[in-house]
């Protein structure tokens, strides 16, 4: 027995999700102020908008492909040593942010070295972490608190990084969330979840290396739908997340009401991950889900029709909030679901891929889209059309065990 494994052992599971939380709300914080930034930013450098949007449009991408390598890694030799390494290259990022006056440099830092950051540190090697060491019934509901945490971190940073930005610079708001990252570090040792070898000895589960693991995976229909739709989750939140409050400054309302809109998104989330947690402990998982990427496309097409007004901004806030980060519980126990605990990692990683690819999209299509035609019409539509399809693909999701019990070697 290692050493490590036995630290595994003396960390009680609910100590381990108090950590995990915390590491959400850190993470998830930071990256709630993309929006808040982007005006200032543009003014300082006299960038365009599509400067910008490629930067965050890297992050998202890189993000979501090194999720697969981050989560096997996870898998392989425990969650720890991965939280703490990406936890330190996300905090570089942030704080090299603030001296990137070039778009080569700012792409560097901001989407090179953060997106390869939160790919080890983000909420998914959490979720990850949490599929080996929390009780099986508790999984479901721990996925739902995790996600909560999250976006109670965008609901306090959303504001917060308005006041920095406005009192001391965006330079300044930079190098504050570059030292709160770096508390992920410690509260990385907390998560420190058996190496793959023993989470499979424990679950008395058949091998199978990586490869024949994907092939499985990947012929695997139901995995296969829930990979492609979890696609427009990434488009439209990260839409969002860069472009929302740019949109609402565009439609002739203060920045001010774009921060609090924003910053009521993550406190309605808070409820609504927490209930999507909830409804997957006995309720159809696909169900959930169908109807959250359906709400999302109708709430869209409602706010856009309407006249800008602060109300209508701040009740989409809400209402976006219930439906944001509550595609994670039902997502992530599918996955657990059909495969187990023991390459949870790598598999939810991939589903992540699909996710950022689509995060990827909607940042770098509402740069371009806004450039070209001036403004974000089209890619309120193409969300909207988006969440429709989702919805229809996920209903066909078969919720069981795959044919063949799929986890990997032992490293």
């Amino acid at each position: 027995m290692t050493k490590a494994a036995g630290a595994v052992r003396r960390i009680p599971p609910e100590i381990a999700i108090i950590a995990g939380c915390l590491i959400a709300m850190i993470t998830w914080g930071p990256r709630s102020a993309a929006g808040a930034l982007q005006l200032p930013v543009l003014e300082t450098y006299g960038w365009s908008t599509q400067t910008y949007a490629f930067a965050f449009a890297l992050q998202n991408l890189l993000w979501g492909l090194f999720q697969p390598v981050a989560g096997a890694i996870a898998d392989r030799v425990g969650t720890m040593r991965v939280l703490a390494s990406g936890g330190a290259l996300y905090a570089l990022g942030v704080g090299l942010m603030a001296y990137s006056t070039t778009p080569a440099a700012f792409t560097f830092t901001v989407g090179v070295l953060v997106g390869l950051g939160l790919s080890g540190c983000s909420l998914n090697l959490v979720v990850s972490g949490f599929g080996k060491i929390v009780p099986p019934q508790w999984r479901a509901f721990s996925f739902g608190l995790v996600t909560a945490s999250a976006s109670f971190g965008q609901f306090v940073f959303s504001p917060v990084s308005g006041a920095l930005i406005d009192n001391f610079g965006w330079q300044t708001a930079c190098i504050v969330f570059a030292v709160m990252v770096t508390l992920i570090v410690p509260l990385g040792y907390f998560i420190a979840s058996k190496p793959l070898s023993e989470t499979n000895k424990a679950a008395g589960d058949e091998t199978l290396g990586v490869m024949a693991t994907l092939r499985e995976a990947f012929t695997h229909r139901s995995y296969v739908l829930v990979v492609v739709g979890f696609f427009t989750c990434g488009f439209q939140l990260q839409f969002i997340t860069v472009h929302f409050q740019r949109y609402i400054v565009e439609s002739g309302l203060t920045p001010q009401v774009g921060y609090w809109a924003f910053a009521f998104v993550g406190l309605f989330n808070v409820f609504g991950s927490i209930f999507s947690g909830w409804m997957c402990s006995w309720a159809p998982r696909r169900y959930v889900l169908a109807f959250i990427y359906f709400a999302r496309a109708m709430l869209t097409l409602v706010f856009i029709l309407l006249p800008p007004s602060p109300m209508n901004a701040y009740i989409f806030g809400a209402l976006s909030g219930l439906l944001w980060l509550s595609t994670l519980p039902p997502t992530s126990a599918m996955v657990n679901q059909m495969f187990g605990a023991g390459n949870f990692g790598m598999l939810y990683g991939f589903a992540f891929c699909s996710h950022q690819i689509g995060g990827f999209l909607g940042v770098l299509l509402g740069g371009v889209l806004r450039e070209q035609f001036g403004s974000y019409d089209a890619s309120w539509y193409l969300s909207i059309f988006f969440g429709v399809a989702s919805a229809l693909i996920t209903l066909p999701i078969v919720e069981k065990p795959a044919p063949k019990r799929i986890v990997a070697a032992p490293a």
